[in-house]
């Protein structure tokens, strides 16, 4: 039976169009979340980690890839534990909410495992406008 052990959220924007942060370089990564789960307590065999998380963006009027992706660790260069591509077309003018599910089975067993999520895009005039938040919860057998 599965135990749990810790649950952490990054809440970046709670609110539609509360933020306004453009991405101002292509194709490099821009952390919008970040968590640090605690597992020396109670953790046994088989830990997971499941996250869930929302970024909205406002789009330039062109065909535009964003790219979400979650790493085991703190900089875009760490293991990656989740990356997806969403394409959005030309006709679309309002906001775009993207959301994801991760998961992590087997992570290594450290004092504290740190998630960040990034959004990158390959077109200026991406902005990001809000809600975003990143959440995980950790378990284990």
């Amino acid at each position: 039976m599965s135990q749990f052990i810790d649950a952490r959220t990054s809440q970046n924007a709670s609110l539609a169009n509360s933020i306004s942060v453009p991405i101002l370089v292509t194709n490099t990564p821009q952390l919008f979340g970040q968590i640090g789960l605690v597992t020396t307590a109670g953790i046994g065999a088989n830990p997971r980690v499941q996250m869930k998380g929302t970024v909205s963006v406002q789009l330039p009027l062109a065909l535009v890839g964003i790219t979400i992706t979650v790493v085991r660790g703190t900089a875009p260069t760490d293991p990656v534990i989740y990356s997806a591509t969403s394409t959005f077309s030309l006709s679309v003018l309002a906001p775009q909410v993207i959301t994801f599910s991760a998961d992590d089975f087997n992570p290594p067993v450290l004092p504290q495992l740190t998630y960040t999520a990034f959004i990158s895009s390959n077109l200026l005039g991406t902005v990001r406008v809000g809600p975003e938040n990143f959440d995980g919860a950790l378990y284990s057998d």
